[in-house]
């Protein structure tokens, strides 16, 4: 896989991880799901897609799958706030327009995890920051793209349960209201520019793990290794 921030960064760089840490993934972040044995599976396997229309130059780099959690220094950049939204599919949506949108021009490597990091859920049994920390491409990757002026805006269609995990709720609604957190797949297109007028756009997909408890607003608990529509 060329290594490019706009065509696989903040969208896939999950597909590409190991056996282990996707067993890994669903056995921290859904095991609070074991009775939802559909919903399990959907984080573990399950189809991705993209399509590439267009791409600035690719630069090389090796993309951080794992990262500390970064500390607030000098603000988010251009990462926007965490919505106030108790919605699970609304929030879904909210977050996959987050992670497909950047701006190297304004906005630091470490600014950037910042902001992500803002928009997790703070339960730390049901928190998977590495599959988050993982869309950002490494230090000198990122320094190359700012170098390129690389940013992105995101257009999100729609978003929905996929069937299995609605399988599931139907077979036991009692076993989500332990942890509460839901599998969303979301659908959009990511608008790519750099550069001397370069620019593209791709289709995106992606299935994150949304937690919404009663009275309290959303949060991100995960990004799925693999889409599951």
């Amino acid at each position: 896989m060329r290594k490019r921030f706009p065509s696989s960064s903040l969208s896939s760089y999950g597909s590409g991880w190991s056996t282990n840490q996707r067993i890994a993934i669903g056995a921290t972040v859904v095991g609070v799901l074991l009775a939802l044995a559909g919903a399990v599976a959907l984080l573990t396997g399950g189809n991705g897609h993209q399509t590439h229309d267009a791409a600035p130059p690719a630069p090389t780099g090796t993309p951080s799958h794992s990262e500390a959690a970064p500390k607030p220094s000098s603000g988010p950049g251009s990462v926007p706030k965490p919505p106030q939204i108790a919605e699970p599919v609304a929030y879904a949506k909210a977050a996959a327009q987050m992670l497909w949108s950047y701006d190297t021009r304004d906005t630091s490597r470490d600014q950037q995890l910042a902001g992500m990091r803002a928009w997790m859920t703070n339960e730390t049994k049901y928190a998977d920051w590495a599959s988050v920390a993982g869309q950002v491409p490494d230090p000198v990757l990122w320094s190359r793209m700012a170098d390129q002026n690389q940013h992105a805006t995101a257009h999100v269609t729609e978003g929905h349960y996929p069937s299995a995990f609605k399988q599931a709720l139907a077979d036991d609604p009692s076993a989500i209201t332990e942890a509460y957190v839901y599998v969303v797949t979301v659908n959009g297109k990511q608008t790519l520019s750099w550069k001397k007028g370069g620019g593209g756009a791709e289709e995106r997909a992606v299935t994150l793990a949304v937690q919404c408890r009663p009275n309290h607003d959303c949060t991100l608990a995960a990004i799925a290794p693999s889409v599951t529509q």
